[in-house]
């Protein structure tokens, strides 16, 4: 079995990226230019060959051309024999489902988990997710931060983190991306790396909404710094470290995703405002937008723990209760004063909860 203390940072590895999507493709031609053999597996058979014969992506990455050295096939073709290091960029609730027909290859394999999201119902995170199928025996990390797809894409420089509960692992895996644009740090956080990348797309579509109802620069100052308090809150109590969420993980991911136009999730939230209805905006979508799930999610192991989420809560009541987005941000605004660096846990006879 391949192990993180397989071949050196800076050796050409075989690395296979499960799922052709904006981040999976970007990753993969990080890693191609970071001199790595790079197998590009999408979904359906169309898929692959239209990225094989057009090497672009035009609705996920319009202007990227990927480099001939990437080999572009399907997951019924390939079957990972090859791979020492398989990057797994799938949206969150189709990642049980994608990896249960590869399941005994996978066990084999260094696996590095991009995804970002909590799989409804068990509320797992990816990683959690990814043991569930395959067992105990490969080794799993996660990579998350400010990463924009189509800015890394393009060569603007940018920043992310690999996470390993094996320090060896994690940096064994840094020079699979790392390059003089795209740098890469390390943690052993995986559950705090795990959690910003979830909960912060949720706060980037109330970050929306706030742009699109043109709530101001202060109003959305707050409804950030009040977002990473409950991201910390939830991912705390689920065993993360708390400094993790002051980093490119927590607090760095939150920036960029709710202050860009380019976050799918943010755009949710605009589209929100302006009236369109979700079953709209989702359906016009060329790509996930994966705190819409979580949101729901988030809210159930909220609950679950007694943890008070009112941003959460109030996305929850927006995206799947018909709530207007002026009146969750005046439910916010209503909510009794608390000390700043404490919040009690969930009362379900408080009113403003």
């Amino acid at each position: 079995m391949t192990t993180g203390q397989g071949p050196g940072p800076n050796l050409p590895r075989s690395v296979s990226v499960l799922g052709a999507g904006a981040w999976g493709t970007t990753l993969a031609i990080l890693a191609a230019e970071a001199g790595h053999r790079i197998t590009l597996i999408a979904h359906s058979e169309s898929t692959a060959n239209y990225l094989d014969h057009h090497r672009s992506h035009p609705t996920s990455l319009p202007g990227i051309s990927i480099p001939s050295s990437i080999q572009v096939t399907f997951v019924g073709k390939h079957r990972l024999q090859e791979a020492d290091v398989v990057v797994i960029s799938v949206p969150t609730q189709k990642l049980r489902q994608s990896l249960l027909p590869i399941a005994e290859a996978l066990r084999d394999r260094v696996i590095l988990s991009v995804v970002k999201g909590l799989e409804l119902d068990t509320y797992l995170r990816p990683s959690q997710v990814i043991r569930s199928v395959t067992g105990d025996l490969p080794p799993i990390a996660v990579l998350s931060g400010p990463n924009l797809s189509s800015e890394v894409a393009s060569g603007q420089p940018a920043t992310t983190v690999i996470a390993a509960t094996d320090a060896g692992l994690a940096e064994s895996l840094v020079g699979l991306f790392h390059t003089r644009r795209f740098r890469v740090y390390v943690s052993d956080d995986v559950t705090g790396v795990e959690f910003g990348g979830a909960l912060k797309n949720i706060i980037a579509i109330g970050a929306g909404i706030a742009d699109g109802l043109e709530a101001g620069d202060n109003a959305k100052a707050a409804f950030m710094t009040r977002g990473i308090a409950e991201i910390a809150r939830l991912g705390v109590v689920c065993g993360a470290q708390p400094l993790t969420f002051a980093g490119l993980s927590g607090i760095g991911d939150l920036m960029a995703t709710c202050a860009s136009p380019l976050s799918r999730n943010h755009q949710v939230g605009v589209a929100l405002s302006q009236g369109q209805s979700l079953a709209q905006i989702l359906g016009s979508m060329h790509e996930v937008a994966e705190g819409v799930p979580t949101a729901k999610a988030a809210r159930s192991l909220g609950r679950l723990h007694g943890i008070d989420l009112p941003i959460v809560e109030q996305m929850c009541r927006v995206l799947f209760e018909g709530a207007a987005p002026s009146n969750a941000i005046e439910q916010l605004m209503n909510r009794e004063p608390k000390h700043e660096q404490f919040d009690p846990v969930s009362d379900e006879s408080d009113p403003d909860r």
